[in-house]
C-alpha cells in the first residue's frame, strides 16, 4: 500500500496586525512578560471583508492555483473550525460557493458539484480531527483511485475586549492538500488519543431575559437625560402580550439566546488540561507503536529524541515549551537522564501523595504545575526545545492564536525555517500533538518526504508576513466591535465579504465575490 500524507500546504493571514507593544501599552500590560515570557509579538486582526470563510477560500484558492488542481477532482473539503457563521449551514459551502465562483468559468459551473464538504468542531483540534477522517478516506480509496482531499483550517480567535486572553488573539485559514505518494509528509496510521469530557474553555448559548434587555435600554435611556414614569419597565412588559412588537425576535419568547464568538474560559485549568491530554495522548501513541512493531522500548531510541521537530498547538508561541514537560518526563522515566534531573530539581510529585480529597487535588495539581516549570529550567530541557521546537513557534510570535490552524501553522513555521536554514530534514520523522478544548489530544507523527524542499520554496510564510499593515488602538477596537464599514486595506486579489442580509431581505444571507 502506497503512503498518504500531506501533499502541500496554503496559508492565509489577514494583512493587519495589531504589535503587542502597542497592545501592552494600550492595555497597561508587561510587554516583557507578553514577549519574552509568551513568546508574543504581534496579532494577526481580520479585516471588515474578511471573515472565517473568506480566509479558507482563499487559501483553497492559492492550493488549487499552486498545484494546477481541476476542481473536479477534489473528492472533499473538510472544513476544521470553532468560527462557524451558522448554526446549520455549513461554512464549507461558503467556500465552495467562493470557490465555485472564481473557477466555473474555466472548469464548468458545477465544477465542484460532486465534492463532499462538511464542517467539523472540537475547539483547536478540528481541523486535526478533519485530516484524520480525510487521511483514512484517502487510504481506503485506494492507490489506483487517488483520491484527492482538501483539508481547510479557519478561525478568528477572539476574545473580550480587556479579558485575560486578549492578547493571544490571532486569524487565519488555511488548506492542506492530501493524496498518496506525498510530497511533503508521510503519515503512518498511528494514532494516539486522549478524550475527557471538561469545561476549560467554551463557547455556550448565553441567556438574557427579555425584563433585561428592557430594563438596560431604560437605564440607558435615563442616563442620556430621557424622563419616565415610574415602573415604566413594569407597564412594557404587562403590556407587551397586547403589543404589535410581540413577535418580533427580540420579544416573542421571555429569554433571548444569544451565542458569541468569544470563549469563557479558565486560562490555568485549560493549561492543565492541555498538558494531561497531551501526556495521555502519548501514552497511547507509544503503546500502539509498540503493538504495531513502529517502536521497541528494549532496543529502539526514546520516542520523543526520535522526533527530530516536535509540532504542537499552539494559543501562543511558547505553549509547546511550556505543556512538553510532562511528555519529557513521561518518556524519561527509569532512564539515567531522568535520575539526573532529579537529582537536580527533586523527586516529582504524585497524586498519592496528597490527601484524596477537593483540596488535596488541588494541592497535587499546584505542586505539579511547579514541577514542570522547574523542569523546563534544567539545561537539557531548554537543549530539547532548541533542537526540536523553536522553529515551530517562529511563526505564531506574528500571528497569535489561530484555533484550528495554529498546529499546522507550527508545522509550516518549522518546514520553512528549515529550508531557508539548508537543513537536512529528508526521511525525518516529526511528532503532532493536537489539542482542543473540552478536551480532546491526538497525537501522530509524520516523515518528511524527498521533494519537501520543493514544497517549502513556495510558502514565502516570512516574506508575506513582513507585507502586513500595522494598525493602532482606535482601529483595532473598532473592528473588534464591528464598528467599522470600510475595509483597512481595500482586497486585491482574494475573496472578499461584500454584504449580509439584513432586516426585510434574506436575514443573514453572506455574500462574497472575487475581487481582482
Amino acid at each position: 500500500m502506497s503512503e498518504v500524507g500531506i501533499d502541500d500546504i496554503a496559508i492565509h493571514f489577514p494583512r493587519l496586525y495589531f504589535a503587542m507593544q502597542d497592545f501592552a501599552e494600550f492595555r497597561g500590560a508587561d510587554y516583557g512578560k507578553l514577549n519574552k515570557g509568551l513568546g508574543l509579538e504581534a496579532m494577526a486582526i481580520p479585516d471588515v471583508h474578511e471573515d472565517t470563510a473568506t480566509m479558507g477560500a482563499n487559501a483553497v484558492s492559492r492550493l488549487i492555483d499552486r498545484n494546477s488542481i481541476d476542481p473536479s477532482s477534489i473528492g472533499r473539503i473538510y472544513l476544521g473550525t470553532e468560527s462557524a457563521l451558522d448554526g446549520a449551514k455549513p461554512t464549507a459551502t461558503y467556500i465552495m460557493d467562493m470557490l465555485e465562483q472564481r473557477y466555473s468559468s474555466k472548469f464548468g459551473d458545477d465544477c465542484f458539484r460532486n465534492c463532499d464538504v462538511v464542517d467539523m468542531t472540537f475547539a483547536c483540534i478540528g481541523a486535526v480531527d478533519a485530516m484524520h477522517n480525510t487521511l483514512d478516506w484517502v487510504a481506503r480509496g485506494g492507490e489506483v483511485r487517488n483520491r484527492i482531499g482538501i483539508v481547510v483550517f479557519a478561525d478568528n480567535a477572539k476574545y473580550d475586549l480587556g479579558s485575560s486572553g486578549e492578547y493571544t488573539q490571532g486569524a487565519g485559514g488555511g488548506a492542506i492538500l492530501i493524496r498518496h505518494n506525498p510530497r511533503l509528509l508521510a503519515i503512518p496510521d498511528i494514532w494516539g488519543v486522549s478524550t475527557m469530557p471538561v469545561h476549560d474553555f467554551f463557547k455556550p448559548r448565553r441567556e438574557v431575559e427579555t425584563r433585561t434587555v428592557v430594563e438596560n435600554v431604560l437605564e440607558l435611556a435615563e442616563e442620556s437625560g430621557a424622563n419616565f414614569t415610574s415602573n415604566l419597565a413594569e407597564k412594557i412588559l404587562k403590556y407587551l402580550p397586547r403589543s404589535s412588537k410581540k413577535n418580533d425576535v427580540i420579544f416573542e419568547n421571555e429569554k433571548i439566546m444569544i451565542h458569541k464568538d468569544t470563549p469563557i474560559f479558565d486560562g490555568q485549568f485549560s493549561n492543565r488540561c492541555y498538558s494531561e491530554s497531551v501526556k495521555q495522548a502519548f501514552i497511547d501513541f507509544r503503546s500502539k507503536s509498540i503493538q504495531e512493531g513502529r517502536y521497541d522500548p528494549d532496543v529502539d531510541e526514546i520516542l520523543t529524541n526520535q522526533w527530530s521537530r516536535i509540532i504542537v498547538h499552539l494559543p501562543y508561541a511558547f505553549q509547546g515549551k511550556r505543556m512538553f514537560p510532562d511528555v519529557f518526563r513521561h518518556d524519561r522515566r527509569n532512564l539515567p537522564i531522568w535520575e539526573k534531573i532529579t537529582e537536580e530539581i527533586g523527586p516529582e510529585p504524585f497524586p498519592e501523595d496528597f490527601p484524596d480529597t477537593p483540596e488535596g487535588i488541588e494541592q497535587f495539581e499546584k505542586a505539579n504545575d511547579s514541577y514542570r516549570r522547574l523542569i523546563s529550567k534544567t539545561e537539557e530541557f531548554k537543549e530539547f526545545v532548541f533542537q526540536r521546537i523553536e522553529k515551530t513557534q517562529r511563526a505564531s510570535s506574528l500571528i497569535g492564536n489561530q484555533y484550528t490552524g495554529s498546529i499546522f501553522l507550527a508545522l509550516m513555521s518549522a518546514v520553512e525555517s528549515d529550508y531557508l536554514d539548508d537543513t537536512e530534514m529528508e526521511s525525518k520523522r516529526i511528532g503532532l500533538c493536537g489539542y482542543g478544548s473540552g478536551a480532546k489530544a491526538k497525537v501522530f507523527e509524520g516523515i518528511v518526504q524527498s521533494s519537501w524542499r520543493e514544497i517549502a520554496s513556495r510558502f514565502h510564510l516570512f516574506e508575506r508576513l513582513n507585507t502586513r499593515h500595522a494598525i493602532n488602538k482606535s482601529v483595532y477596537e473598532a473592528l473588534h466591535k464591528g464598528k467599522r464599514k470600510r475595509s483597512v486595506v481595500k482586497p486585491n486579489s482574494e475573496f472578499a465579504l461584500m454584504e449580509i442580509g439584513g432586516e426585510g431581505k434574506l436575514e443573514g444571507q453572506r455574500r462574497y465575490e472575487w475581487v481582482e
